[in-house]
């Protein structure tokens, strides 16, 4: 299957002041990512707040520069001075419809506005077409095109926020916790637009979340994060079927269940989360891991090279 974003060793670090007098300090937002992502399919990023999911979608939409690595788009390298030309192809879709549009627009010109800036040369007449069948794309009416986002529900503007995503024919689209900000019977009709969607126009998607139940409803793959590196990394089936790192184990115990009778061992992790400006010596999570030993606290163990892998060397069996 073709691939159609590739990364390999990425890396975002900031410079963070140390205050009065002390020298900055580095904070490794992202450390050393690689993947890849195909057409028509979906890649999860997971993990809590702070892990650098969000890093790594602004890194893909090409808002955010690498420090280092590589990131290649349909087998071309990805170069700031080239981004004007290919964000066409990527797109994101940001958590909040209510603070992703403008509420000075209108419906059709927040549509267009893609196309303005893209392809000046286009035809109004054209231009207005094109919204109006992306309106009706995504489930909304005709009538709906000339009102403000106010006048919308918080489903219906996510509904708008992807329309506007998908006007300059993208094949790539970055969800940073595109349904998180909605109500929970908003959640699903949101999740089965963007996978008709996605069967429709074979988009790959970049789905970044930290609820286990959404990702396990749209994605294909799964890249779990922590504290800016990938724990584990394989196909939705075996990673939810058979966790093999401790801190995915710990997640997925949490994660809600349809069958309330279900056996269920409940993880509950002990210890502070570390700084991500003073990350332990060894393996981030060894201070808060049940099985952590000497090892653990000197040596920083690699994701192995295999379809599921895991950084761990005490993996779950």
């Amino acid at each position: 299957m073709t691939s159609v974003v590739e990364a390999s060793g990425l890396q975002r670090h900031y410079a963070v002041s140390g205050g009065l007098l002390r020298p900055k300090r580095t904070l490794e937002a992202v450390a050393g990512l690689d993947f890849t992502l195909a057409r028509g399919k979906t890649l999860a990023v997971v993990g809590e707040s702070g892990c650098g999911k969000s890093t790594l979608a602004r890194m893909v939409a090409m808002i955010e520069e690498p420090t280092a690595g590589s990131l290649m788009l349909d087998g071309k390298p990805v170069r700031r001075e080239e981004w004007a030309s290919l964000r066409q192809s990527v797109q994101i879709v940001f958590q909040d419809p209510y603070g992703s549009l403008n509420p000075r627009q209108r419906i059709g010109a927040i549509l267009q506005e893609p196309l303005v800036i893209n392809r000046p040369d286009m035809p109004r007449a054209e231009r207005e077409a094109k919204a109006r069948e992306m309106l009706q794309l995504v489930g909304l009416r005709p009538e709906h095109y000339d009102r403000y986002p106010h006048m919308f529900s918080g489903g219906q503007r996510q509904r708008i926020a992807v329309a506007r995503a998908l006007m300059l024919d993208p094949k790539v689209l970055v969800l940073d916790e595109p349904v998180s900000a909605l109500d929970l019977s908003i959640q699903s009709a949101i999740l089965n637009l963007l996978t008709e969607l996605q069967d429709r126009l074979k988009l790959a998607y970049l789905f970044i979340s930290h609820d286990l139940s959404v990702v396990r409803h749209v994605a294909d793959d799964v890249i779990v994060m922590y504290l800016g590196r990938v724990v584990e990394k394989g196909p939705k089936e075996a990673l939810f079927a058979a966790p093999r790192h401790p801190y995915t184990k710990a997640l997925l115990s949490a994660t809600p269940r349809a069958n309330p009778d279900a056996n269920k061992e409940r993880i509950k992790l002990t210890g502070e989360l570390p700084s991500p400006l003073a990350i332990p010596d060894g393996c981030p999570f060894a201070p808060r891991c049940w099985k952590a030993q000497d090892r653990c606290r000197t040596e920083r163990p690699e994701p192995e090279n295999t379809a599921h892998s895991v950084a761990c060397f005490f993996p779950e069996a």
